[in-house]
């Protein structure tokens, strides 16, 4: 017993360091958050730019997903994850000492490659070391340690903001402070690098390159001793299979191009997105001061979200293989509907004040429930799950190759709200923007209703078929659907 809890606690604690790419992910992309109208007013870009160098990243964080599944295949899984860090260090100290929009805009999408890699390497390499029964909470520490970074990325943004006097103020060594706000993601660029030098190779990929040895010792070192054999058995039985299947492994299927389950991952992907939950941690700041808040008070609403965030993230690790995937996405649903009505409500009576929109007396306050209680709803449900899911459902001949085009889909998802909020709120109205993202919450409510399969207890090498999985469903139900 005490020997399955030191491996049990072996593993959560290399799961924990390989999410370190994802607290990076989250710090990288939300440091923007409190630089936005500094950048803006510095550089002189109107609404179309401005949203255009805050979400440059993510094409590159497009490119890098879609890269990332065939760099690990080919090198391993470690060497994907250092070169992710370099990229982050590479970005930080570019988009510190840019000295135009289209220079920033460059060290963003290097930084944004760096993101894109993180972002498929972390759950993948979880989800090949973790043991089924865990295997849900552990590859939703992936989305904790992207709060944790976006909750780090915004208290560092206040903390210079509020020092320096404001984020377009001198601080130190004569720099600005929204650019010691990029300059700063070095430090944990640094320290994601130095970890995973330090990290195991997935036991998978050894046994894929011929190093069962090394495989094997991986294995020992996270397995119990009366369950070694049959895991390198299992691992190089999958392996075989993906070979046998190899001119099966292709993703191109009969439904507009692509294989059924595929377009389930891309779906699934874009709908996490098309809620607008980066909306909330890219523009908050310059949200909440376009109604009438303070610069230092809207960075401090911003650092409360996240903190919020981090904590409803807990929810999920606890529930996921308890509760399991399905309920908590229509939860999250359900919630997320109800949050972003409220809001669009609240700013559907906004009034303009010198051009810009003003809370009035409640609406104010219904506006910041609203937003807190969308990022509960997500925190707890979307926002870990999807990765979780997406690490699950593919089956394991195609699995490497369509995570990373279900990646690439959410990261061009992400680009294209990031880009249009500028302009749809500027332009149009917040109401607008907000109702959109409210319809889509809806829709996402369906989509997992009637698309998603249960994936709590299933072995990973049998998560791959909706069938398979539908199948234990069907058995275990009775109706073919989740209780």
């Amino acid at each position: 017993m005490k020997t399955d809890k030191k491996l049990r606690r072996k593993v959560i604690a290399l799961a924990a360091a390989g999410a370190i790419g994802g607290f990076l992910f989250g710090f990288d992309s939300s440091v923007v958050n409190g630089a936005v109208d500094a950048i803006q007013g510095d550089f002189g870009l109107s609404a179309t730019f401005t949203g255009f160098a805050v979400a440059s990243a993510l094409l590159g964080c497009a490119v890098g997903a879609y890269l990332a599944g065939r760099l690990a295949d080919r090198v391993g899984r470690i060497p994907v994850m250092l070169i992710g860090a370099v990229l982050f260090l590479v970005s930080s100290l570019g988009s510190g000492l840019a000295f135009a929009a289209w220079d920033l805009t460059v060290w963003r999408l290097v930084g944004g490659l760096g993101i894109g890699i993180a972002s498929v390497i972390a759950p993948a390499y979880i989800s090949e070391i973790a043991p089924k029964a865990i295997r849900g909470s552990l590859a939703s520490l992936q989305q904790l340690a992207i709060t944790v970074g976006i909750f780090t990325a915004l208290l560092s943004d206040a903390i210079l903001a509020n020092v320096a006097g404001g984020a377009s103020e001198v601080f130190f060594l004569g720099l600005d402070a929204w650019r010691w706000m990029f300059l700063v993601c070095a430090v944990p660029a640094i320290v994601y690098g130095l970890v995973a030098l330090r990290l195991p190779e997935s036991p998978r990929y050894l046994l894929m390159t011929g190093k069962k040895e090394k495989a094997t010792k991986v294995l020992a070192s996270i397995t119990p001793q009366n369950q070694l054999d049959k895991a390198v058995a299992d691992i190089e039985a999958g392996i075989r299979e993906d070979e046998a299947n190899a001119d099966k492994g292709s993703l191109r299927g009969k439904r507009f191009g692509l294989l059924p389950i595929v377009w389930v991952g891309i779906i699934l992907s874009m709908l996490q997105q098309l809620v607008g939950i980066n909306v909330i941690f890219y523009y908050s700041t310059t949200l909440w001061s376009s109604v009438g808040f303070k610069e230092s008070d809207s960075l401090t609403i911003s650092v409360i979200t996240s903190v919020t965030n981090v904590a409803v993230t807990f929810v999920a690790i606890f529930l996921v293989d308890k509760v399991g995937r399905r309920p908590i996405l229509l939860f999250g649903s359900v919630g997320m509907a109800v949050a972003l009505g409220s809001m669009t409500l609240a700013f559907s009576q906004a009034q303009l004040v010198d051009g810009k929109p003003s809370l009035e007396g409640a609406w104010g306050i219904i506006a910041l429930v609203g937003a807190n209680l969308f990022v509960v709803a997500f925190g707890a449900s979307w926002g870990p799950l999807v990765w979780v899911l997406l690490g699950e459902i593919f089956p394991t001949r195609i699995r490497g190759r369509a995570l990373g085009v279900a990646a690439a889909a959410q990261w061009l998802t992400n680009f294209a709200v990031t880009m249009t909020f500028p302009i749809i709120s500027q332009d149009i109205s917040l109401t607008l923007a907000y109702g959109l993202y409210a319809a889509f919450a809806v829709l996402s409510f369906f989509f997992v209703f009637f698309k998603i399969p249960e994936t709590k207890g299933v072995a990973l090498e049998e998560t791959g078929s909706l069938s398979v999985v539908r199948g234990r469903r069907r058995e275990k139900d009775g109706v073919g659907g989740a209780k």
